[in-house]
């Protein structure tokens, strides 16, 4: 017998690169139904909230705003005089548009801030001008603005019920909500349906229709605003919109008047302060002229201006100069850390001051650059450190020299400008009260021609201020709302149908712990798989006949086929080992019709039921109790008393377990177990073991030295995924021999890529997989 481990295996089937994603698609295929009943649940729910949502419609107006920063408009013939009109700009007017002094008194003037409903066989909905009535609140209290709407019954046409009290149409009643008026709009009667209404504060009401206001240009390049608004009731968005331009046009005209009014006022009263003021500055100027015989004596005094004005710009020069020569001394002999920043050269000319002062600047940056990196004692650092001397002593002779030349001029201009004003105090002072006077009189007479202009153009603005607005269009709402889009919402709530099976199926495989694709077993364990099968829908154990056409009777005889990879010489006979982790992952199953197949093809197989704990072969097969291995392994019975023939079945025998004994894993520890394979060898050609499974007893490990080949059985949606982890142990611990898998009971999604191979042809496949393949046709999925 041979116990190497070490084999080679090609697996028999090639997988398609994308065989997990259609895996996964067939997957959620077989649950059509599943889909089909949340779309059809989920359009049902859409078509009901549809019936029971109230509808919001969108009211439009567009406005045009005459922007002098776009275009031009045919008023611009007066748009030279309307010099007290504020100028329009398209974002400041949207931005007046959604104000919140706007909106609320819209809301005052139109009492939105009451709402009221009547009811529908679709449940309360919301009128506006049809309301048989209006509330008129005089004197509210806290109790009048509460989340629910209160109940108005009709009596009679002059009667009212609210809150179980009666109240007079329009009268002022005191009731617990406030002094109220309820002004009736329209006849009423006891037939009339009863009201529903609901009262907010004004200034909350204001924000939430700025909420759903929408105003905004056409296009970047217009003057154009549409103003949109969204709500319940066509008639109200229409009379909240066209409120709201009426407002905003009375107040643009009342502003625009407002300031022509008081700027009117304003100019008539300065005009008669600044003629009785012109009339006397002119009186003077003619009298002091006549009295004192004066001529045009502003040629001289001019030159004198102009001489004395050239010989303080030179002054002022000079003192630049100096300032100059101090700021570069001050600089040279500060130190480096005090300084505030390089000092001005402007005004000075001397190439050699300006030299030293650029070598002293050099020699310094030299310097820091030589102090933070070398010692003091560094010749290099003293040198420059003595140049730095040389340059500042060379640099304090040449400010000397230059500070008394500079001191020297400028005592001769500071001289020029006392007899420059000498002569100028020469001119008689009559002349000096006479341009006084006739500078009194230019101002006065150019205030008052001003005024006067500015009064005219005033007058004409206020006669013709009209509304920088035109409406172009008047509030129109469309017919059809535009909540809820039925079209989306059903598209919506269909997406939910088809997503919400999705969704469930896939946290069930996210939380599911249980192996379901080939992929799971490849990616948690190096075992070879040897082969896969198909869930059974037979009710009958063996379901490996002679004349068997089905897919898992086709997968079984491909396992036969593989086996021949798993045999170390094909003249001696193979001892094949079944186990699993846990229960009921159908290792009974395989084994039994693994050895109806070996036996078919003339293999005398034998099959042993080693589950010494739960014995279920002789119970699938219908056989009487018997003496069997748990005899045979205690000594009591011979071997040829215990195997017995499998009924219908040739060169196929089992061995059943026999009587349930006390101590199984110490029965198996015997020399007779080998001994008993041994004798099996020598007159069968397979040897199939049905042992417990691994995850709760050792009987298999006990038994895995004798077997020649070990199949380990991994069933679809029952194998725990943790399993594989002690599966993985167990291979490369080499604890049994030719470890492999047979994965079992795949489920209908995946038994295109798990049945046999990839055979095509209709001949080898059974009536129930030829009509899944014709569904699976129509989605392009076989």
């Amino acid at each position: 017998m041979s116990t190497s481990s070490n084999y080679s295996y090609v697996p028999y089937q090639v997988m398609d690169a994308d065989s997990t994603f259609r895996t996964t698609l067939l997957r959620y295929v077989r649950h059509w139904y599943w889909f089909l009943i949340a779309l059809g649940l989920m359009l049902m729910a859409a078509y009901f909230y549809l019936q029971f949502k109230q509808p919001i419609y969108l009211s439009q107006s567009s406005l045009l705003i005459k922007d002098e920063k776009k275009g031009l408009d045919s008023d611009n013939i007066l748009k030279d005089l309307e010099i007290f009109a504020p100028k329009k700009i398209v974002e400041n007017e949207i931005e007046v548009f959604k104000s919140h002094t706007l909106m609320n008194q819209v809301v005052k003037e139109l009492g939105l801030d009451v709402t009221y409903f009547h009811n529908t066989q679709y449940g309360r909905r919301e009128v506006f001008q049809q309301s048989p009535l209006r509330l008129i609140i005089e004197q509210p209290t806290s109790a009048l603005y509460q989340d629910k709407p209160f109940t108005v019954e009709f009596i009679n046409a002059n009667t009212i019920k609210v809150a179980d009290k009666l109240y007079l149409l329009n009268t002022s009643v005191q009731t617990p909500m406030g002094r109220l008026r309820f002004f009736p709009r329209q006849t009423v009667s006891a037939s009339t349906e009863p009201l529903f209404i609901q009262v907010a504060p004004r200034s909350q009401t204001a924000n939430a229709y700025l909420r759903v206001l929408k105003a905004e240009p056409t296009s970047k390049a217009s003057t154009v605003i549409m103003l949109s608004i969204e709500t319940g009731v066509p008639d109200k968005g229409e009379a909240i919109l066209n409120r709201l331009i009426d407002l905003y046009t009375k107040a643009s005209v009342l502003d625009k008047n407002r300031v022509a009014s008081n700027t009117l006022n304003f100019i008539d009263d300065r005009l008669q302060l600044v003629s009785g003021e012109l009339q006397t500055v002119e009186k003077g100027v003619e009298n002091y002229k006549s009295s004192e015989g004066i001529t045009d004596l502003g040629v001289q005094a001019k030159g004198f201006l102009e001489s004395a004005q050239q010989n303080d710009t030179e002054l002022s020069q000079v003192n630049i100069q100096l300032q100059a020569l101090n700021d570069i001394q001050k600089y040279v002999y500060s130190q480096p850390e005090h300084r505030s920043g390089t000092p001005a050269t402007l005004g000075l000319s001397d190439p050699t001051l300006l030299g030293l002062f650029e070598m002293f600047t050099k020699l310094e940056a030299q310097q820091d650059q030589l102090m933070r990196t070398t010692s003091e004692q560094n010749p290099l650092l003293q040198t420059v450190n003595s140049q730095l001397r040389t340059t500042k002593s060379n640099i304090s002779e040449n400010i000397e020299s230059m500070r008394e030349i500079l001191s020297g001029t400028r005592q001769q201009f500071m001289a020029n400008n006392r007899k420059i004003e000498g002569v100028i105090r020469t001119i008689p002072a009559k002349e000096r009260i006479l341009l006084n006077i006739t500078r009194q009189q230019a101002i006065k007479n150019d205030l008052y021609t001003y005024l006067l202009r500015k009064r005219e153009e005033t007058a004409v603005s206020y006669a013709s201020a009209i509304s920088d607005s035109r409406v172009i269009d008047a509030a129109l709402t469309d017919a059809k709302p535009i909540k809820p889009n039925q079209s989306l919402l059903y598209l919506l709530f269909g997406l939910a149908g088809l997503a919400l099976p999705a969704i469930f199926l896939g946290v069930y495989d996210l939380v599911n712990n249980r192996v379901m694709h080939r992929s799971d077993v490849e990616e948690g364990t190096h075992v070879p798989i040897l082969g896969e099968i198909v869930k059974k829908k037979q009710s009958e154990a063996l379901v490996v006949a002679n004349r068997s056409n089905s897919v898992i009777a086709e997968q079984i005889r491909m396992l036969r086929t593989n086996l021949n990879y798993l045999r170390s010489s094909q003249e001696s006979s193979q001892v094949l080992l079944f186990t699993s982790s846990i229960e009921g992952e159908g290792k009974s199953f395989i084994s039994l019709n693994l050895g109806a197949s070996l036996a078919l093809v003339g293999m005398r197989t034998v099959i042993l039921e080693m589950d010494l704990r739960k014995p279920r072969l002789r119970q699938s097969l219908n056989m009487p109790d018997g003496p069997g291995l748990s005899d045979y392994l205690s000594g009591e019975i011979a071997l040829a008393q215990i195997v017995t023939p499998i009924p219908d079945k040739t060169n196929y025998f089992i061995i059943t377990s026999g009587a349930l004994p006390p101590n199984p894993s110490e029965i198996l520890t015997g020399a007779r177990l080998q001994q008993l394979i041994l004798d099996l060898k020598k007159h069968f050609d397979y040897v199939l073991i049905d042992a417990p499974p691994i995850g709760l007893v050792t009987d298999a490990q006990l038994i895995a030295k004798h077997a020649d080949a070990t199949l380990y059985i991994v069933r679809h949606d029952v194998t725990p995924k943790n399993c594989l982890k002690m599966l993985e142990s167990l291979y490369r611990e080499k604890r049994f021999n030719k470890l492999n898998v047979i994965l079992n009971a795949v489920q209908n999604d995946a038994s295109s890529y798990y049945s046999y191979g990839g055979y095509k042809s209709e001949a080898y496949q059974t009536k129930e997989v030829l009509k899944k393949k014709t569904f699976l046709s129509r989605f392009n999925l076989t």
